[in-house]
C-alpha cells in the first residue's frame, strides 16, 4: 500500500471514532516536542491520549531527557489550553540493550535498514505496553517527519498487528494536509528546541562529521 492508502485508512477509523460515544483511548509513541505538536492538536478531540516516550535509540542521556522534558512543557500547556488530560509515560531508558541490536547495521545510511529495525522495535514496545494495559488503538508520531519513510512505519505496524489483537492501529500520515507545516509553526511559537540528529549514536556521529564537531 502506499503512503495516501495509509493516511486514507487513518482518516476513515478517525471518521468511525468521531461518532462513538466517548473517546477510545489511544497509546501514541512519542518522541519530541515538535513531532508530537501536530499530532496532539489533531487527535485530542476524538481520543483520550496517553504519549509513551520509549525512545531508547537516543544519545546521549542528557539528550534524551532533554527531549523528555520540552515535551512534557509543550504537554502542560495543551493541557491548561485546552480542557484535556494528557497523560506522559516515560519508561525505563535502555539505550545499552538498543545499541547492542543496531550496532550490526552501524554502517547504514540514515533511513536504511537500522533505522527500520529501531522503528520496529520501539514501535512494538509500544504495542506491547497498549495491549498490557487497556487501550483501544496504538500510533506513532514518526509519520510526521520528512525524514522517515511513512511507508515502511505503517507496514512494520501492519507485520506487528497480529501479534497485538486486542490493540487496533492507527495508520497515519501525519505529515499530509500540511501536518509539517502546522507542527514547524507551533514550534516556533512555543519556542521548542529542535534537535539537530534523529536520535542514535550513529547518527549523533554523522551529525558531529557534517557540523566538523570534534571530540574534545
Amino acid at each position: 500500500m502506499d503512503a495516501k492508502g495509509y493516511y486514507l485508512m487513518g482518516e476513515a477509523e478517525i471518521d468511525k471514532v468521531r461518532h462513538l460515544p466517548q473517546k477510545p483511548k489511544l497509546l501514541m509513541h512519542s518522541c519530541c516536542g515538535p513531532c508530537n505538536s501536530f499530532p496532539i492538536e489533531y487527535l485530542s478531540p476524538h481520543f483520550q491520549l496517553t504519549l509513551y516516550f520509549n525512545n531508547h535509540n537516543i544519545y546521549p542521556y542528557d539528550e534524551f531527557i532533554r527531549r523528555f522534558e520540552e515535551l512534557k512543557r509543550y504537554v502542560e500547556f495543551f493541557e491548561k489550553e485546552n480542557d484535556v488530560n494528557i497523560e506522559l509515560i516515560l519508561p525505563t531508558y535502555k539505550d545499552e540493550t538498543f545499541d547492542k541490536v543496531l550496532a550490526s547495521r552501524k554502517e547504514d545510511f540514515e533511513g536504511g535498514q537500522r533505522c527500520k529495525m529501531c522503528y520496529s522495535m520501539r514501535m512494538q514496545e509500544a504495542f506491547r505496553y497498549a495491549a498490557e494495559h487497556g487501550f483501544d488503538y496504538m500510533t506513532t508520531v514518526m509519520t510526521i517527519s520528512r525524514q522517515k519513510d511513512s511507508v515502511a512505519i505503517n507496514r512494520i505496524a501492519e507485520l506487528l498487528q497480529p501479534q497485538f489483537p486486542t490493540v487496533r492501529y492507527l495508520y497515519s500520515n501525519f505529515k499530509k494536509n500540511r501536518g509539517m507545516d502546522r507542527s514547524v509553526q507551533l514550534s516556533k511559537l512555543h519556542n521548542m528546541y529542535r534537535q539537530t540528529y534523529c536520535g542514535c549514536i550513529y547518527s549523533y556521529e554523522d551529525m558531529k562529521k557534517r557540523k566538523g564537531i570534534k571530540e574534545e
